[in-house]
């Protein structure tokens, strides 16, 4: 290698200018020796032969010590400029030794094809961009700055090197240019033809998303030259295989149309392999030919799809709740009434028969509103501890009646099955709303078919591959499956909307499996549904397990075996002074006017302000309060609150369309308070009103 005849004047130079502190302690301690050694000679004279020549003797001693010093640390400075050329002859990239005034050491021959024979570094308007590194550099800093040569510029990375040498790469400056630009038309590519590449670069090929080499510059109509182990996993495309054919053709063609239209991508795809899996397409121009990578987003786009639904069915369900409440006020005063109007005219009477027809179509909305409410999670819920072998087991009987013949049901109980914590009559309405929900499909689809319901326990990878992605643990399992004809994919993203239906008029409301997802997720659960056009579909249910500690199964084992007791026939009349507090006018005034004929005496208040007036008032005198939850202004809760001090002891009994579950954590510390959901008619009041009289 060529070194511009610098060597002998750089070591020397750098000899002097390097300080070794342990070669200085060296040449320290031999002239401390030779001064130690002299000093016998010394004392005895130099008439002395003896001491003269031992004298001479370690001054020569000393004077060797020093020039191997001396020796030493010029051939180790030698040796430090030889290893560095060495470094920088291996390199690829232009590179140069430079002291730290800018001399050039040493240079390999990529940077003397670049610059020249230079011997020092470029100053000028060339090198203007390269003082600032060099100033960093010096400091101990990796350093970037820029040098023009050759008619180009370049990244010059300068870094520090020992003996305050400075070691300097130069790359080139590749313009980044956007999609648009990369995808030009052919006299482009005719202009780069002769610097074609063959080849993914090591980066592409060992990248973990997929990437492929293309011949030409139209993506979906050009073949493919070579391709990563990735891409060939996710698309199994191979070489020679036209790389539009990988990709579904629908999202093909929209892919196209934005492409041509100058879009930059990314382009959202399907492939053609498996339409389920999403892909985002990049293209890249590489030296006149065309790079795709492809990046699978299917897990990303299920949890936005998820995420979006959630938001959908949390929205659908606030204004059904909203609707149900609303509607539940005014059925309350339609039953109050009714029961009014059907105590002047009992049985026998011509007027009854007609009371009673409302009366059941009263019921009917009622039975609708309470759907509404299970969607929305707003319902109101009994739970216990159930078997889920055990409810399974005694509900089927009541399956096998709603299948009919035509429909065969196959019970599939695991092992080891446990224990949930949920309304067993909401549960065995999810259940039977799906295994209705199969019946009429596979009886629309084919006259008949098989319906199947499997119960497990899972543990958490199993609960993960069935679909329930936020599992933590052991989990109950209930799956509802049939043979018949599939969703079809355009429908699975509204099957759990209230009112939603694929029957015919008149054949259904559309809220079974709205109803079905409330119950589920009021219980904390997941519903998952797996279905595919052709191969039936199977509706999954997560429910947490519950572990009860022992004594609450032994006191759950001893109730159930006492004998029931004989029910006392009820008295609905009492006494006692009641705060009836509702801002429905209709609902307030039946039910004021009902207790009172029972004996009670009633005092209405049509919102919280003016019940908390009315409690100042009576304060010490009042012996139940009745509230509405939910009422402008001050709503109940918080009514009680400010009324505590008025009431005393008294009971308190909520009536609400809500689940009590929304505003228990407001009665935080609070005793004597129980719930009474909407819509009521009069005999459920006036016994609870007097039970809770009576337990006061």
């Amino acid at each position: 290698m060529a070194d511009f005849q610098l060597q002998d004047k750089v070591s020397t130079g750098a000899s002097r200018r390097r300080f070794d502190p342990w070669l200085a302690g060296a040449a320290i301690f031999f002239v401390a020796a030779a001064a130690l050694s002299a000093a016998p000679a010394l004392k005895a004279g130099p008439t002395t032969l003896a001491g003269l020549l031992l004298l001479l003797g370690v001054a020569g001693v000393a004077v060797l010590g020093l020039v191997a010093i001396k020796g030493s640390n010029a051939a180790s400075a030698a040796n430090d400029v030889d290893q560095a050329e060495g470094f920088i002859e291996a390199l690829s990239e232009p590179a140069a030794l430079a002291a730290p005034d800018g001399r050039l050491l040493a240079a390999n021959p990529a940077w003397r094809v670049l610059m020249g024979d230079q011997r020092r570094l470029p100053n000028g308007s060339a090198g203007a961009g390269l003082f600032a590194a060099l100033v960093q550099a010096r400091k101990g800093e990796m350093a970037e700055g820029s040098l023009s040569a050759g008619g180009s510029d370049h990244v010059a990375k300068v870094s520090r090197l020992a003996g305050g040498r400075l070691l300097i790469r130069l790359a080139p400056v590749v313009a980044a240019r956007p999609v648009a630009e990369t995808l030009a038309p052919a006299p482009v590519v005719e202009q780069a033809a002769a610097s074609q590449t063959n080849s993914l670069d090591a980066f592409a090929g060992a990248s973990p998303f997929g990437a492929a080499l293309l011949e030409g510059l139209e993506p979906f109509k050009s073949r493919i030259l070579e391709t990563n182990p990735a891409m060939t996993a996710m698309t199994g495309a191979k070489a020679g295989v036209v790389f539009g054919d990988l990709i579904d053709a629908a999202s093909r063609a929209d892919a196209e149309t934005r492409l041509n239209e100058g879009k930059a991508g990314p382009f959202e795809v399907r492939l053609a392999r498996d339409a389920t899996r999403i892909v985002h397409l990049y293209l890249y121009r590489a030296e006149g030919r065309l790079v795709a990578y492809m990046i699978d987003v299917s897990e990303q786009k299920q949890i936005e799809l998820q995420l979006a639904q959630a938001q959908k069915m949390q929205a659908i369900g606030q204004l059904a709740g909203g609707v149900a409440h609303d509607f539940n006020n005014l059925l309350t005063a339609i039953q109050l009434r009714l029961d009014e109007l059907l105590h002047r005219h009992p049985v026998g009477d011509p007027s009854y028969e007609g009371l009673n027809e409302i009366r059941q179509t009263g019921v009917r909305a009622a039975d609708l509103v309470r759907k509404l409410l299970a969607f929305s999670r707003k319902q109101t819920v009994q739970r216990e501890v159930l078997d889920l072998g055990e409810l399974i087991s005694e509900f089927e009987v009541l399956l096998r009646r709603l299948l009919r013949e035509d429909v065969k049901l196959i019970t599939d109980y695991g092992r080891d099955l446990p224990q949930v914590r949920a309304d067993k009559s909401q549960l065995e309405t999810a259940v039977m709303n799906l295994a209705v929900n199969a019946r009429d499909a596979v009886r629309a689809a084919k006259g008949g078919g098989i319906v199947r319901i499997r119960t497990a326990r899972l543990t958490r990878d199993e609960a993960i591959g069935l679909g329930f992605p936020a599992a933590e643990g052991d989990t109950a399992f209930i799956e509802v499956s049939d043979d018949g004809p599939g969703i079809p994919p355009d429908v699975m993203g509204k099957i759990f909307d209230p009112f939603f239906t694929t029957k015919p008029v008149g054949e259904g409301t559309g809220l079974g499996l709205a109803t079905v997802y409330g119950i589920v997720k009021q219980s904390d659960g997941w519903i998952h549904v797996h279905s595919r056009p052709g191969e039936g579909a199977a509706f999954r249910i997560f429910l947490p397990i519950y572990d009860a500690p022992a004594g609450v199964i032994a006191a759950q084992r001893a109730a159930a075996a006492e004998p029931a007791k004989s029910r006392a026939a009820r008295d609905l009349s009492g006494a006692g002074r009641i705060l009836f507090v509702e801002d429905e006018d209709a609902v307030r005034s039946v039910a004021a006017r009902l207790l009172r004929a029972r004996g009670y005496e009633v005092l209405e208040a049509a919102d919280g302000e003016e019940a908390l007036v009315i409690a100042e008032e009576n304060a010490g005198t009042i012996d139940l309060l009745i509230s509405d939850v939910i009422m402008p202004g001050i709503d109940g809760p918080t009514l009680l609150k400010k009324a505590r001090g008025y009431l005393g002891t008294a009971p308190v009994m909520f009536i609400s369309g809500y689940a009590e579950a929304e505003f228990s954590d407001l009665l935080e510390g609070e005793t004597g308070v129980t719930f009474l959901p909407k819509p009521i008619d009069i005999k459920t009041l006036a016994e609870r009103v007097k039970q809770q009289l009576q337990a006061a």
